[in-house]
């Protein structure tokens, strides 16, 4: 394994308490941590929260964990330790590229170890301990501890925290990777020589440091070992394409006494990846993958030890540093920035902490987050999880330089318990465009260890709740929920809070949002309805992420960037408001991906005086960044013509003559049907440029985006990617609308 035994928390005590000074600072920044019942609101399997809980931190990096006895020991590319909360260069204390540390408080103990090397920079990259917890191995690019000369390896006494005078033996470079069992240390690297013989960046020694007839040669650098719980086999990871001759990528079972291959990975793993780091469980080993390039592998694997056969795989891209399992659940450390591929969040700003159940793929909800922090930079680097006094710690180093937004460094650590961490409040907004009923809308919320939450609304400043339903939401998928109130009548205002749980931590109510019960339907938003949009948007909420859909079908928006909400007067007659977009970073995206249609009707209203263009509605391939792949896009030149186009070999485009930037509300619609009818572009009720030629588009699925997105490439392409002005009542339909019906709607503007 890299660098950490994460399953492997058993052995004696070893290493003493921390000072009584250390211990009452840790005491009393996690006293809320400790000795307290383990969480019951986490979502199952996921039984780690993600609250991060206070720790010492590096001035450094972090590569290397390894935990027993409620020790964690750290080893790295650092020089000091500090308290939390401290800044970098203040309250620290000399760590020489390693570290001991209280499970349970995050403290440093009294053991202290200093790896150095001549010249150079030392550096810890593999710890590991014995089975029995006696005897702690330390692998890297060192060449003495406290002064003792070592070779790259080098063992560590724990019960005195002293390095052994018998355990030498010579490593020719880097150590990447350990494990231990009762008489073997399995090594991984940069090396090829061991003991003065050749080894190829895989060898074996015995625990009294003679070098055992193992042979397991790579072609490139190794990086991962780990034994299965049998005993019988070890797995091999690393950068290589073959061992003892034998092709095999990145991957490789041997025989744990002779290295002979016992299963090969040809063609499995992507030629541009490599395997950083493996773990096992009872029936399964587990490995973090990390890829250059493009179609590369970065995401995790799951094998059975049975056949070390693929049980799963997932595509997460963004490059894999650890894995670790608990309690049926793979806990990772990456960068992932796009799991689209299998059906999770788009390509967007980086996601370093993932769970997984060690049978299925599919993300689960636990989200706590690093930043990139230096070196690479990649975030978190190395797990590990240690168990004291009741309660089990995940724990989390790497380059790193924050926690969940917080200032951390290269440290951190996650429990059991108590889960702290409260839901975000609700975004609401209200409905009455069918008369004698109020629809109450919302958002649901995002809590970062629990997916399915509680839901309550209260009416009219009540405390006791009129209607509770429960919702399943991550972050990059929070759907509309919503309920309707038929105990009104037609004139009457009313008024709603909601409250979201996860069972034990609730947030504050929503900002009361006020309406007035209709007593007759409004012509505009009915044949909207009527003519069958799919989405629906009106722009009516304020202060809020929520664009709710009133088509029915609950294909809500994000509005990002704090748009200007709430702007009078409205495109139609009504009760409704407009919004307003900067010209800069303002726009709206569908919550869902949807796939690509291929008949269509857009349809929205446009009000501005900008002679810098920009896009109006169009469908992309991201939501929190600009589309790399855009399609059925509707935008403004900079002389303010419109255009309609669409990716059919190549970008097709239909143009109007006139320009609409003249502070005056405009009903744009664009519509795409079979050959015959093609691309069609109206304003204000009238065919203004078609092309009946063109009835195909581009096929990939994607997200709904107005007011703004990428639009490199596109004929007369403006100078803002981003639309300045207002919007109102935007619809999208999986039909073509007819042409009277275009001009139906527009005729309705006036009510």
């Amino acid at each position: 394994m890299n660098g950490s035994t994460g399953q492997r928390t058993g052995g004696r005590g070893r290493v003493r308490a921390a000072s009584a000074a250390l211990g009452l600072l840790a005491g009393a920044l996690t006293a809320t941590a400790a000795g307290t019942s383990p969480a019951a609101a986490l979502t199952p399997p996921v039984a780690i929260t993600a609250d991060d809980l206070t720790t010492w931190q590096t001035n450094g990096i972090v590569w290397s964990m390894a935990a027993g006895d409620g020790v964690v020991y750290a080893g790295g590319t650092f020089s000091t330790l500090r308290p939390p909360t401290a800044a970098p260069g203040t309250s620290e204390q000399p760590a020489v590229n390693f570290a001991a540390f209280d499970a349970a408080t995050g403290a440093p103990t009294d053991c202290s170890l200093s790896f150095t090397i001549s010249s150079g920079t030392a550096t810890v990259r593999s710890l590991a301990l014995s089975p029995d917890g006696e005897t702690l191995y330390a692998g890297g690019q060192f060449g003495a501890v406290n002064g003792v000369g070592v070779s790259n390896i080098a063992a560590i006494d724990t019960e005195t925290c002293t390095v052994s005078n018998t355990f030498k033996i010579g490593v020719s470079a880097t150590v990447r990777g350990l494990a231990v069992t009762d008489d073997t240390v399995y090594l991984a690297g940069d090396f090829t020589t061991v003991g003065g013989q050749t080894r190829n960046h895989f060898a074996a020694v015995t625990t009294g440091a003679s070098l055992l007839p193992f042979t397991a040669n790579a072609d490139e650098v190794a990086r991962a070992v780990e034994v299965t719980p049998d005993g019988q086999h070890v797995l091999l990871g690393g950068d290589f394409f073959r061992i003892n001759g034998t092709n095999t990528h990145a991957l490789a079972v041997v025989d744990a006494t002779t290295g002979q291959l016992a299963k090969s990975y040809p063609g499995f793993i992507h030629n541009n990846s490599t395997v950083q780091d493996i773990t096992t469980d009872a029936t399964g080993f587990y490995t973090g993958n990390e890829g250059t390039g493009g179609g590369v592998f970065d995401g995790r694997i799951a094998l059975d030890l049975d056949d070390f056969d693929q049980r799963w795989r997932d595509t997460c891209l963004g490059a894999t540093q650890s894995v670790l399992v608990h309690s049926g659940v793979l806990y990772s450390g990456s960068h992932a920035h796009d799991c689209s591929s299998m059906g999770a969040f788009p390509d967007q700003p980086r996601k370093h902490l993932l769970a997984q159940s060690v049978d299925d793929p599919k993300l689960l909800p636990w989200f706590p987050d690093t930043n990139d922090g230096i070196g690479e930079p990649v975030g978190p680097r190395v797990m590990s999880q240690a168990s004291s006094g009741g309660r089990h710690y995940l724990w989390v180093g790497g380059e790193f330089t924050t926690v969940n937004s917080k200032p951390q460094q290269g440290l951190t650590r996650f429990a059991d318990g108590p889960d702290t961490g409260t839901p975000w409040v609700p975004n609401v907004s209200l409905s009455t465009l069918t008369p004698g009923r109020i629809d109450v809308n919302w958002q649901t919320s995002f809590d970062t260890d629990d997916g399915e939450l509680t839901y309550r609304i209260y009416k009219d400043g009540s405390n006791t709740p009129v209607h509770t339903t429960t919702g399943y939401s991550v972050f990059w998928d929070r759907p509309q929920l919503t309920w309707t109130d038929t105990d009104v009548a037609p004139g009457e205002e009313h008024t709603y809070r909601i409250s979201v749980s996860d069972g034990t931590n609730t947030s504050a109510k929503s900002p009361a949002q006020t309406a007035t019960v209709a007593g007759s339907t409004e012509a505009y938003p009915a044949r909207v309805r009527s003519d069958g949009a799919g989405l629906y948007w009106r722009y009516d909420e304020g202060t809020s992420t929520f664009a709710h859909d009133s088509s029915g079908n609950l294909n809500n928006g994000f509005l990002r960037n704090g748009p200007a909400y709430r702007q009078t007067p409205a495109a139609v007659a009504g009760p409704s408001t407009a919004i307003g977009f900067n010209g800069t970073d303002d726009y709206a995206y569908s919550n869902r991906q949807h796939a690509a249609p291929g008949r269509f009707s857009v349809e929205t209203w446009i009000r501005t005086t900008t002679t810098r263009g920009g896009k109006i509605i169009g469908f992309g391939n991201m939501t929190q960044q600009n589309s790399t792949r855009q399609d059925k896009n509707v935008y403004m030149r900079n002389d303010g013509r419109l255009v309609f186009g669409v990716q059919s070999s190549g970008a097709r485009t239909v143009t109007t003559s006139a320009a609409y930037n003249d502070g005056q509300w405009h009903h744009v619609v664009a519509t795409q049907g079979p050959l015959g009818q093609g691309m069609a572009l109206y304003v204000d009720g009238q065919l203004r440029a078609s092309n009946i030629l063109v009835s195909g588009n581009d096929g990939n699925p994607g997200y709904w985006r107005v007011g703004g997105d990428n639009l490199a490439g596109w004929p007369n392409r403006p100078t803002s990617n981003f639309f300045a002005g207002q919007i109102d009542e935007t619809a999208v339909y999986p039909t073509t609308l007819s042409a009277s019906q275009v001009s139906a709607h527009y005729a309705l503007r006036n009510g």
